[in-house]
């Protein structure tokens, strides 16, 4: 079955919206287990302990099978599940969000709540950054000088970066290759060097583009 790509917090954030003088201020970080996002949710309601509502959502897993959401004594449904819905409808994963809201003396209503809740999520996500993590395999790439330009070209096509080139009496690339695209490179790679090309496969992971760079990550 072919792995999907998967947008995770690679690094979190904070942003702060005002409504009607309400101050909202959301505060993102990775988890990776509920744990984790129960020790961050505590964090935050030490470190806003005078705010009138700490309210939180967190999802996690694969197929964002943990998920949970808290009002904090926000009217039910006005708080919590709206920011969790953002979360969900961002289809993200591994991240805890918690909205900190000091209550500026005016009632925003059921849909104000709502409103200002889910945007203070995406205040704080325009400040963190969200990466795609996909599964991928190291490719090992051998052929001779004639070769090279023709599988720089190939690999250009595709988007694939080379990890390494070592330069000897031959050439040898290894790059990171998405396990959808590694079948069909293959192929185009031994028909373009008309197949003089030959591969060594490596090791199966997680990694992701940052900043032009391949970061590896340890599996689901």
């Amino acid at each position: 079955m072919e792995e999907r790509a998967i947008k995770i917090l690679y690094q979190g954030g904070s942003g702060e919206i005002v409504e009607k003088k309400s101050r909202f201020i959301a505060t993102l970080e990775k988890i990776e287990t509920e744990e984790e996002a129960l020790a961050f949710i505590a964090r935050m309601k030490k470190q806003y302990w005078d705010a009138r509502h700490n309210c939180y959502a967190f999802v996690a897993g694969k197929n964002q099978e943990l998920q949970r959401c808290s009002d904090d004594g926000e009217p039910n449904g006005t708080a919590g599940r709206p920011m969790l819905d953002v979360l969900l409808r961002e289809d993200l994963h591994n991240l805890a969000v918690v909205v900190t809201r000091y209550f500026g003396g005016t009632l925003l209503g059921t849909g104000g709540l709502v409103r200002a809740y889910q945007k203070a999520v995406q205040e704080g996500l325009k400040n963190s950054v969200v990466i795609e993590k996909m599964q991928g395999r190291i490719l090992h790439i051998f052929t001779d000088y004639n070769g090279i330009g023709k599988i720089q070209y190939l690999l250009a096509q595709r988007e694939i970066t080379a990890m390494d080139t070592v330069y000897t009496d031959k050439v040898e690339m290894m790059v990171m290759v998405p396990v959808e695209k590694l079948e069909e490179l293959q192929t185009a790679i031994t028909e373009g060097t008309n197949g003089t090309a030959g591969f060594q496969l490596g090791e199966l992971t997680d990694f992701a583009y940052i900043d032009g760079e391949i970061k590896k990550f340890k599996n689901f």
